[in-house]
């Protein structure tokens, strides 16, 4: 049995979760790796990060972002991720600190299930071939750069032309990031047990823009029709450089990350935590 440890590094408490849990899982005989960046900070034994899938579990200590970057490292295998919750929002992790111990024997006993959680594929075609593929956890964004103007995408999908945005980019997020930049920008929530792709436009400088809905089996075709530079990027972790004439070809990906659901309501009791929907108005739990 073997396990692997991610931490966010700049939490200090999340370090020593790790050490915790790391010690927890020795006296256990069970055999323990982390890393290089956790490893670092906490003295553990490192293994790269080309091996990092290469195990029983993963345990993630951070917020969101830690998770999606363990998720990344394990795209291409479904490695059984935890995530233990040491940030500020914490809409994908999946357990408390305090209740660590108690979710790892659920699981290492058989007592908790795998939730799997669907993935985006985005593919760059150049000349009609496709150049590069990337897989997102929770979006894919196809975006102005930092110092061009706004922006015209167009939008097709399933082969028919939907519209024209005048905007700073396009979202499209599976339910798993629609509370992530898809929420921040007015995107709708969607709760990670449907099966659908989320397209929203970021920052639209027309007042027909509305987010939109889609079946799982929709396949969405981005294009840049104005100048400027454009980038795709997947879950802020892989960055693609646009040039004029690429087409972004965006649908449901083949992988799948599995989250450890550690409880059953766990999406809906944090809606109620996170967007504070449990507090009434005058400041009383409903």
């Amino acid at each position: 049995m073997r396990v692997h440890l991610l931490a966010n590094t700049f939490r200090p408490d999340a370090l020593q979760a790790a050490l915790d849990a790391a010690e927890w899982f020795q006296g256990r005989s069970i055999e323990v790796y982390a890393d290089p960046e956790t490893a670092r900070a906490t003295q553990l034994n490192t293994v790269s990060l080309g091996d990092f899938a290469d195990c029983n579990l993963i345990v993630a200590f951070g917020g969101d972002g830690t998770l999606i970057r363990a998720a990344h490292l394990t795209e291409d295998k479904g490695t059984p991720i935890m995530g233990v919750y040491y940030g500020r929002f914490g809409f994908v992790t999946q357990c408390t600190g305090e209740s660590l111990m108690r979710c790892l024997e659920g699981f290492f006993n058989g007592e908790i299930a795998l939730e799997g959680r669907m993935m985006l594929q985005a593919e760059l075609l150049r000349s009609g071939q496709v150049v590069a593929t990337i897989h997102a956890l929770n979006e894919a964004i196809l975006q102005r750069s930092v110092t061009a103007r706004m922006m015209t995408f167009h939008v097709s999908i399933d082969g028919h032309v939907l519209t024209s945005y005048p905007a700073d980019g396009i979202i499209v997020s599976t339910p798993t990031g629609s509370t992530g930049y898809n929420l921040s920008v007015g995107g709708p929530i969607v709760d990670p047990r449907v099966k659908a792709l989320v397209l929203t436009a970021l920052a639209p400088h027309t007042l027909s823009a509305r987010p939109l809905v889609l079946a799982e089996e929709s396949e969405i075709q981005l294009t840049v029709r104005s100048e400027g530079d454009a980038v795709l990027s997947a879950d802020g972790q892989t960055r693609l450089h646009i040039l004029s004439g690429d087409v972004i070809r965006v649908k449901k990906s083949p992988r799948v990350t599995n989250l450890v659901a550690v409880e059953p309501d766990d999406f809906l009791i944090k809606l109620g935590k996170r967007l504070f929907w449990s507090q009434s108005l005058f400041g009383d739990a409903l």
